[in-house]
């Protein structure tokens, strides 16, 4: 598919829920939120067509996101299914990591390769406040564990705060010498929770990158991105096993390579993480449609991609939070 910009759109984030485990400052509200109810929620056979339509429209690529997609029940057997579509080529996810120890070697097996790991500091005590009560530890030991049985690439996601992990951007950066490891920062986007976090908080990536070579020296561009690099730009320290990624969200923007839609749990396609519009799909699915009208529907929403986001210049709060839309 391809939209009114001449943007190809071959990848497909899917939530398969909006429920998490942790409770992250600039994700949720200190009460968390109401989550959907089960019947709202798209059923994992109803996912799966969603795939398949996807799919016939030449969308290759698929992200599970959530909330925390490793809470859904019968993630591991949907995996397997989707892998298993002719015209497959990637099947990723993002996750806090929580659920690794237990759920590493099963995604493995089901089809995933690559992993994205949302970390924001490396100390516990910043950790269990950042995430209103997560274990550091619980996580970290999940990203060895997803090294060992060999998901290729691993990132880590990190939100730059200022005033929160600003001291950790070279301890980040520093773990890229001795384990593959991508890491990648990323700018505060307002969006829910972190609307009244973005004044004081905000960092750019430049900056990120600045504090980096002063404290390790100068950052070579890579000579080849990392798989599913989308957005970012990659660096390297001399003799380094992994990666240090900048995503220029707000700053320097991205959206001219845009190739992707937004599915969320409650079945809502979304052609741009910023912007409102949504086509329901669960209606139509559940209406008994056939291929050729969901196809249509896949369609309107490419039709409905903006040229770029808004939310630099004055997006309004409302609308639903990062962990409702899938990220």
């Amino acid at each position: 598919m391809e939209d009114h910009f001449g943007r190809q759109i071959n990848y497909l984030r899917i939530s398969i829920t909006d429920r998490c485990n942790l409770r992250c400052l600039y994700c949720m509200p200190p009460e968390g939120i109401t989550t959907t109810s089960r019947d709202e929620i798209l059923r994992m056979e109803e996912l799966l067509r969603v795939a398949e339509v996807a799919q016939q429209l030449g969308i290759t690529k698929f992200r599970l996101t959530g909330g925390e997609p490793l809470l859904r029940k019968g993630v591991i057997p949907f995996i397997r299914s989707l892998a298993l579509l002719p015209g497959v080529e990637d099947i990723a996810v993002t996750t806090n990591g929580t659920l690794l120890l237990e759920l590493g070697e099963q995604l493995r097996d089901a089809g995933v390769r690559r992993l994205n790991i949302s970390l924001d500091t490396l100390d516990s005590d910043k950790f269990h406040r950042i995430t209103r009560g997560g274990s550091l530890k619980q996580v970290y030991d999940g990203i060895q564990k997803a090294l060992e049985i060999g998901f290729d690439p691993v990132k880590l996601n990190v939100v730059a705060l200022r005033n929160f992990n600003d001291r950790e951007w070279v301890d980040f950066a520093r773990l890229t010498v001795d384990h593959p490891l991508h890491v990648r920062f990323i700018e505060l986007m307002p969006i829910g929770a972190s609307w009244t976090m973005s004044g004081n908080s905000f960092v750019s990536c430049e900056e990120v990158k600045s504090v980096i070579e002063q404290g390790l020296g100068k950052l070579n561009r890579a000579k080849r991105g990392v798989q599913g690099s989308g957005p970012a730009e990659y660096y390297t320290l001399p003799n380094s096993k992994g990666s240090i990624g900048f995503i220029h969200a707000m700053s320097n923007h991205f959206c001219a390579d845009c190739n992707r839609l937004r599915l969320t749990a409650d079945g809502k396609l979304r052609p741009c993480l910023h912007d409102q519009h949504e086509v329901d799909l669960r209606d139509a699915l559940r209406s008994g449609v056939g291929d050729k009208e969901l196809q249509r529907l896949f369609r309107k929403a490419v039709s409905l991609k903006p040229a770029n986001h808004h939310v630099a210049t004055g997006a309004p709060e409302a609308g639903r939070g990062m962990c409702q839309i899938g990220g």
